[in-house]
C-alpha cells in the first residue's frame, strides 16, 4: 500500500511517501524544511517532489495520513486541508494521527514530549515506552505538573530546556512521518472508512473575527 504522509503541526514542513507492506514500512521519498512561515508555499511542491522522486503519480497513492496536531492554528490547518483535498481529489481515504505520537512513539522509558505552542507555551504529553498517557495539553513550560519523566524531547523541549523540570534534549525533534503511518497501519490495512480530520488546537486561534456594529431592531416608523 502506497501512503502519502504529511505533518505541519510544528515549524517543520514535512511530506513523505511510505510503502506499507503488511507490518513492514519503507520510506520511499521524504522532504522536510524548518520554516514556521513556509507551510503554504512549501508543502505542495514537497508533495510533487516526493512523487517525482518515487516515480509515482497521484493516482498511485492508496491513502493519506496526516498529523492532526496539536499545533498552531495556521500551520496545522495547511497540512490537514492539503491532506483532505489530496484524498478527495484522488478518491482515497485519509486518516489522522496525533502529531505528538510521531515523536513520543519512538521514545523509550518515561518521556515528556513538548512542541512549541508559541505564546511562551508548549503542547505536551507524557509517554511510557512509546505509549501516550492521557490527552495532549498546552501550558507554560515552567507550570507543567510533576510528570515523573526522565527526559524531555521535541521542539518545545529544546526551546525551553531551561524552564522544564527534567533534562531536555537540546536538538529539536519533529514528528516522524513513518511513525505516523505505522500508527495508522491498523486502519490502513483494514481499509477502514475515510475519516473527517479533526484538528487538535487545544486553544482558540490568535486571529478572531472582527465584531460588526450592533444591529438594532427597527423602530416600526
Amino acid at each position: 500500500m502506497r501512503v502519502l504522509a504529511l505533518d505541519t503541526s510544528t515549524s517543520a514542513v514535512q511530506a513523505a511517501l511510505v510503502d506499507l507492506d503488511d507490518d513492514e514500512l519503507f520510506l520511499t521519498s521524504f522532504r522536510r524544511e524548518i520554516d514556521s512561515r513556509g507551510h503554504v508555499e512549501k508543502l505542495g511542491p514537497f508533495i510533487e517532489a516526493c512523487l517525482a522522486e518515487a516515480g509515482w503519480a497521484a493516482k498511485d497513492v492508496d491513502a493519506v495520513v496526516s498529523g492532526v496536531g496539536p499545533g498552531p492554528f495556521t500551520g496545522l490547518r495547511v497540512g490537514m486541508v492539503t491532506a483532505a483535498a489530496f484524498a478527495d481529489g484522488a478518491g482515497i481515504p485519509v486518516y489522522g494521527v496525533c502529531s505528538l505520537d510521531g515523536i513520543g512513539g519512538n521514545t523509550r522509558g518515561r518521556a515528556l514530549v513538548a512542541t512549541d505552542a508559541r505564546r511562551k507555551e508548549v503542547y505536551w504529553a507524557v509517554y511510557e515506552d512509546g505509549v501516550r498517557e492521557g490527552e495532549p495539553q498546552v501550558g507554560r513550560p515552567e507550570d507543567l505538573p510533576e510528570t515523573g519523566a526522565d527526559y524531555a524531547i521535541g521542539e518545545g523541549a529544546a526551546k525551553y530546556a531551561g524552564e522544564l523540570a527534567v533534562p531536555a534534549e537540546t536538538e529539536p525533534v519533529y514528528p516522524d512521518l513513518v511513525k505516523l503511518v505505522e500508527l495508522a497501519a491498523p486502519r490502513l490495512l483494514a481499509l477502514a472508512p475515510s475519516e473527517q480530520l479533526t484538528p487538535l488546537y487545544l486553544r482558540r486561534p490568535d486571529a478572531q473575527p472582527a465584531k460588526g456594529p450592533a444591529v438594532r431592531p427597527a423602530s416600526g416608523k
